[in-house]
């Protein structure tokens, strides 16, 4: 086994007082335990290091697909000044979610390699983050008949699967932002102006 660039020993008293900082904060009730790296799923995954969170706000961590999990392990990342290609030594973890999350994605693309392969069409994911990109094209490495490219830039940048001799198609651009709603009133008909609420009056008028 080669030599580690992050250790418990080197890295993990950055990390604990970023996040000592970072938690008490946000008046967040999680502790947290950084761990060696261990192997989160077979040839997928082998960080150097590995912090685990539990307490009662896990669930908040959790929320909207990990946001905050996610935020903390890319700010802790900026702290290390970790390069973009030592990203996936460093693993933020909580009740399993990067394993169940590891195994989600995994399957997806046998699900997505085995559509193109009957349909000759490209499949575009979401767009993700390199770490789970990088998670798709693993999954894919020993396909023959179809290839796996990432597309597009910045946040929109995503996983296309396609066949193998398919030139690259362009990637699927976000929609732009639509007119706002309706029904301000600038939007209203102009011949609501003489209409009024309620039943119609009668008679003289009101007291």
């Amino acid at each position: 086994m080669g030599q580690k660039n992050y250790t418990v020993e080197s890295s993990g008293h950055r990390i604990s007082a970023f996040l000592d900082m970072a938690i008490g904060d946000m008046g967040l009730d999680l502790g947290f335990e950084i761990l060696e790296g261990q192997h989160l799923h077979p040839d997928l995954e082998d960080p150097d290091l590995l912090v685990k969170f539990s307490g009662e706000d896990v669930d908040s961590l959790l929320a909207n697909k990990a946001e905050l999990l996610l935020a903390l392990e890319f700010l802790t990342m900026e702290v290390l000044r970790m390069p973009a290609e030592h990203h996936s030594l460093l693993c933020f973890d909580s009740n399993d979610y990067r394993t169940l999350r590891i195994e989600e994605l995994r399957l997806s693309a046998m699900t997505a390699a085995e559509n193109v392969k009957r349909t000759r069409r490209p499949f575009h994911f979401n767009p993700m983050s390199s770490r789970e990109r990088r998670i798709i094209h693993l999954s894919l490495r020993n396909e023959t008949e179809i290839r796996s490219e990432s597309t597009g830039t910045g946040p929109f940048r995503q996983v296309v699967v396609l066949p193998v001799d398919m030139p690259l198609p362009e990637p699927i651009r976000p929609p732009r932002p639509g007119p706002p709603p309706r029904g301000g009133p600038r939007d209203r008909d102009p011949r609501d102006r003489n209409r009024r609420s309620g039943p119609p009056r009668r008679g003289g008028p009101r007291p």
